[in-house]
């Protein structure tokens, strides 16, 4: 069991998702619900602005990418100079608010640093206002960092207006508009009164329902810089300048993953810090959600009691605008509906959601070293799609290791049946222990290794996720355990007994013809265990290739033992004719017809 878990960490491993801890392969297989961020997992993670809205203006941006190459466009015109005096304000506050880097290599233009920042210096590039120029110009001279709870930045900058020191604020719309009491128009500040007030925040829902990511900017003055640099102190009363709205396009392998997982019984929930209308709309493109009841705020779950948010998560799949505590109470409630949870996360506040839930997944490209060192699985693509691919290795690791078990337990009953009746019949023993040890340590590892690296039925996403509550050795399997050892004791005896009484009555020679027929029943029997409900000729009988050498390997083993002298000496065996084999193959097809009968009929039921 042990190999077979390393041996899938390895192949997840090349698909993109490294485990880190061992059980958490099994664990994967078994996952009901994938709660996944928007940014960068469900999406490019490529912003691209594609809307500006200031001076009471749209404004289409026009480009693709990080590359600084595109149009201002009103009303589908090329904008002048002249036309928006605000701006020029705008695109500085884009600017200089941004801890990014925009870097040219070969004609392909990369970002380090956050893909939101980065797509403001591409807009801002656009009319050739270059970060490098406006640092040097106007320097940053103090700061208040972004974090989640504000969802608020801010820079103070000298230089920018004569004898004042100026801080520009950047972040979520809901949150800048409240705190602004003036409007920036035409370069002149106004009264913000609450008719432009619900202006602006019917500006950010229309771009919102676009699937727009959308961003708000204000300033302040300051006659000198403020002894006491706060949030409370500094970011109030400020001046609204304007909106932008970019665009993440959803990964397009998304959607097929989003559909296998639905096939898969697995549903996919959608938890972002982005607004409800921007989730929803993004969540419909994907296939997450079907209307916009099944959306809803972060906010609200907290004056919820846990018991109520039990129920929420039942028909929830977009959670917008949620808190760090509301991922862990969704992951909670969640769970304690009986769900097997897997929780995609890259913050330091991500930290307690993906250690709660049954399946902790970090960013490997934007995830910090706290979600990274929390979690069971990183990504290192950051993609949903390989969440699932982990998931479906899973499924075949859980099912492989039912295999071999069922294989190995079936050969080993058997082994212990056909000594116990020999000795109820009062028969010579069957087996030597040399020989009982034989087929312990060589015949039956090879082909249970080999079946440890199944591949995987085709058909393995359509089926529900099973219970951790399941059995390993359920029923089905107890039965097909049941059938194949009466099966393999039945061949086995009767090649026995044949043997003692018309192959010169030699125990040598019945021992032989027995240990062959147990060695080749459970050969077969490998092949006829690869899958519960098809034959074998179905998934193709030499489709497992370790299985053919493994096999093969037991097969060459066994003919030394019984021909090579000195050999079969030590193992007491005789050199087998033709009239043995007469006796030892039709006996050795009946565990394998009886494995392939017994799957028919469960089909057929």
């Amino acid at each position: 069991v042990t190999i077979v878990l390393s041996l899938g960490m390895g192949r997840m491993a090349e698909k993109n998702a490294i485990v880190k801890k061992l059980l958490a392969v099994e664990t994967l297989g078994t996952t009901t619900v994938i709660c996944s961020d928007k940014t960068g997992t469900l999406t490019q993670n490529e912003m691209t602005v594609k809307k500006i809205y200031v001076d009471g203006t749209d404004v289409d941006v026009t480009g693709t990418g990080y590359k600084p190459e595109g149009d201002y466009l009103i009303e589908d015109r090329k904008m002048q100079e002249d036309d928006i005096k605000s701006l020029n304000t705008l695109l500085h506050i884009m600017s200089l608010t941004n801890d990014s880097k925009l870097i040219e290599e070969d004609g392909t233009y990369k970002i380090v640093g956050d893909p939101t920042e980065g797509a403001l210096h591409t807009a801002a590039g656009k009319q050739d206002i270059t970060k490098d120029e406006t640092n040097q110009q106007y320097p940053r001279i103090e700061e208040i960092p972004f974090d989640s709870e504000r969802k608020m930045m801010t820079t103070f900058h000298d230089k920018f207006l004569t004898d004042k020191v100026v801080s520009f604020t950047k972040g979520a719309p809901d949150i800048v508009i409240e705190k602004c009491s003036k409007i920036l128009i035409d370069n002149e500040i106004k009264p913000l009164t609450e008719e432009l007030k619900q202006q602006l925040l019917n500006k950010n829902s229309e771009y919102a329902k676009q699937a727009l990511r959308v961003l708000a900017y204000a300033l302040r003055e300051h006659e000198e810089l403020p002894s006491e640099i706060t949030s409370e102190n500094i970011e109030k009363n400020m001046v609204f300048v304007g909106l932008s709205g970019m665009i993440d396009p959803p990964r397009l392998e998304v959607k097929d993953a989003i559909k296998e997982c639905k096939t898969a019984g697995i549903t996919p929930v959608m938890i972002t810090g982005d607004y409800l209308e921007t989730a929803v709309a993004i969540a419909k493109d994907l296939g997450i959600c079907t209307d916009d009841s099944q959306a809803i705020m972060g906010a609200e779950l907290n004056n919820m009691s846990d018991e109520q948010i039990r129920e929420i998560v039942k028909e929830k799949r977009v959670y917008a605008r949620v808190s760090p505590q509301n991922k862990v109470q969704i992951v909670t409630a969640l769970k304690e509906n009986g769900h097997i949870a897997a929780m995609t996360g890259d913050g330091v506040n991500d930290a307690p959601a993906i250690k709660k839930a049954d399946i902790g997944i970090a960013m490997g490209i934007t995830g910090t070293d706290v979600a990274k060192n929390t979690s069971e699985v990183i990504l290192t693509d950051d993609n949903f799609a390989t969440i699932v691919n982990a998931v479906e290795e899973g499924r075949i690791i859980y099912s492989n290791i039912k295999k071999f078990v069922s294989f190995l337990l079936s050969c080993n009953i058997a082994e212990i049946l056909i000594v116990f009746l020999a000795i109820m019949f009062k028969w010579d023993t069957p087996f030597i222990p040399i020989q009982l040890l034989w087929l312990n340590l060589v015949t039956d590892s090879f082909p249970a290794m080999a079946l440890g690296v199944e591949k995987g039925e085709a058909d393995i996403m359509n089926r529900a996720p099973r219970s951790p509550k399941e059995p390993i050795i359920d029923k089905n399997m107890r039965l097909s355990i049941i059938v194949q050892s009466l099966a393999i004791t039945v061949a086995t005896l009767f090649a026995y007994n044949y043997g003692l009484n018309h192959f010169d009555g030699h125990i040598e020679s019945a021992r032989t013809v027995a240990f062959a027929t147990l060695i080749l029943s459970e050969l077969l029997r490998s092949y006829s265990v690869r899958s519960e409900h098809k034959s074998v000729f179905q998934i193709g009988l030499f489709s497992n290739k370790a299985l053919v050498m493994g096999t093969s390997l037991s097969l060459l083993l066994m003919l030394g033992v019984i021909y090579i002298p000195g050999v079969n000496d030590v193992f007491e065996t005789i050199p087998l004719h033709l009239e043995h084999y007469k006796v030892i193959l039709p006996c050795a097809l009946l565990p394998f017809a009886a494995g392939e009968i017994l799957k028919a009929v469960k089909s057929k039921k």
